[in-house]
């Protein structure tokens, strides 16, 4: 009598624009909610201080361009942070305004440490960390607790949205459900059931929205959004900033954020004037 063979279920090919799960388990694991917070977090957002801060592009590198924020080329020699000195609170919303190169993109790739200040500049600390203590790989896992918003909203076009969630965690094992969390926030952001829905699919204030909840995959105890509201119009903007402030609240943020926009830094708790590089005004915004 021959053998039996075992049976097989027939592969299904994925929808398009979507991502295999290649590891069943992760998905299987219970999931913690969004706003669990990283083990130097307080319940309402990273602290930072800035003391005596300077940046120069064109000062001696291992290696690499003179380029500032967005891969601009700037003279040899430019100070674009001059002596800055600043606390933030946890949970503050702070807004950072001035000209263009006044220094604010230069402020928030400082902090969020996609670039370094000048060596025996003075001390940048978010949370309990001194960023000038991290090495290369500390400074990587800095990063996935920092939340980035930029103006241009730098979504994966052949990606659906919830994708576009998850890709920043792709790489990595982490103890909650990926595609679960990535529902959540696309819901918190009010795009639930806009899942599948591609970027040429959504208007720009909703992939704004995609962006954002990216930013939020990660739990951060710190925002940082670079002109958000920039790229959109007047209404979808201040939807924008409403969004936003109350993500701050809800999942317990600092929230820094450049802007040219008067009306979106009034909405803040502080703001904050840059020229050539130095913090030369702050007020409070309306309660």
């Amino acid at each position: 009598m021959r053998a039996l063979k075992p049976t097989t279920k027939p592969k299904t090919k994925p929808e398009a624009g979507t991502m295999t799960k290649t590891n069943t388990a992760a998905y299987a694991e219970p999931m913690p909610r969004p706003d669990a917070p990283q083990p130097d977090a307080a319940s309402h957002g990273y602290p930072v201080d800035l003391a005596n801060v300077t940046k120069t592009y064109g000062a001696p590198k291992p290696s690499g361009a003179n380029t500032g924020p967005a891969g601009s080329v700037l003279t040899p020699g430019l100070r674009a942070l001059d002596d800055v000195s600043l606390r933030i609170e946890p949970g503050e919303a702070v807004a950072l305004v001035g000209p263009s190169g006044s220094g604010k993109s230069t402020l928030l790739h400082l902090i969020g440490a996609m670039d370094t200040a000048d060596v025996g500049s003075g001390r940048i600390a978010v949370g309990q960390r001194d960023l000038a203590d991290l090495n290369q790989r500390r400074l990587a896992e800095y990063r996935r607790t920092v939340g980035f918003v930029f103006q241009r909203f730098h979504l994966l076009p052949a990606l659906t949205a919830a994708d576009n969630v998850i890709a920043p965690v792709l790489p990595y094992r982490t103890n909650y459900n990926k595609r679960g969390r990535a529902r959540e926030l696309l819901a918190a952001v009010g795009l639930g059931g806009r899942e599948g829905s591609l970027p040429s699919q959504l208007s720009g204030g909703q992939q704004q929205r995609v962006a954002i909840a990216r930013a939020l995959i990660n739990r951060p105890g710190i925002l940082l959004a670079d002109e958000p509201t920039g790229a959109l119009d007047q209404a979808t903007g201040a939807e924008v900033m409403d969004l936003l402030l109350g993500l701050r609240a809800e999942y317990g943020l600092t929230l820094l954020l450049a802007t040219h926009d008067p009306a979106v830094a009034e909405r803040c708790d502080r703001s904050i004037k840059l020229s050539d590089g130095r913090l030369i005004d702050e007020h409070r915004g309306e309660p």
